[in-house]
């Protein structure tokens, strides 16, 4: 009798492994992800914190203050979903459910860069509002902009198409 493909299957990559070990390893791998997009968002939320402290911030105008707002509201929430695989795992440890928390965790990982990417483009764009004009903000967001899809599109298409070639 032939058993259900496992969902957590990476395919024939050569690992000998069982399912919790995948799981494990998957795990692994999305904890590191997590930390290094968690340094770099509260970095940016510590930023976003300290500007309402400035001298200058009062001056600026009520579009630069509302997307402030949105920015802080968005470097927030994308730390607390950050948070929120460790919190699940640590309320779940001992339940054998790992394979679902690694599904989960993975789509909220998806969730927290894609924030974060629309995060960076708004910061950008609120700096060169205040430093330059609201003009080359938006131009500086479209370029950023630009950037993060080519990097979410074009990037996994060209790894993809670089392992075709490379395997017999």
């Amino acid at each position: 009798m032939a058993s259900e493909p496992d969902p957590l299957d990476d395919g024939d990559d050569g690992r000998d492994e069982s399912p919790n070990e995948r799981s494990d390893r998957n795990w692994s791998d999305l904890m590191q992800e997590l930390r290094v997009l968690q340094t770099g968002t509260q970095i940016l939320t510590g930023f976003l914190l300290t500007l309402p402290f400035q001298a200058r911030f009062p001056q600026i105008g009520t579009f630069d203050h509302v997307l402030y707002l949105v920015l802080l509201v968005l470097a927030v929430t994308v730390s607390v979903l950050a948070l929120a695989p460790v919190m699940m795992h640590r309320l779940l440890f001992g339940t054998r459910v790992k394979p679902a928390l690694v599904r989960v965790s993975g789509r909220i990982l998806v969730a927290c860069l894609v924030a974060t990417s629309v995060l960076v483009i708004g910061i950008v764009q609120f700096v060169f509002d205040i430093v330059a004009s609201p003009q080359l903000g938006m131009l500086a967001a479209g370029v950023v902009t630009a950037i993060v899809l080519a990097l979410w599109i074009v990037g996994p298409r060209v790894v993809r198409s670089a392992q075709r070639r490379m395997t017999p």
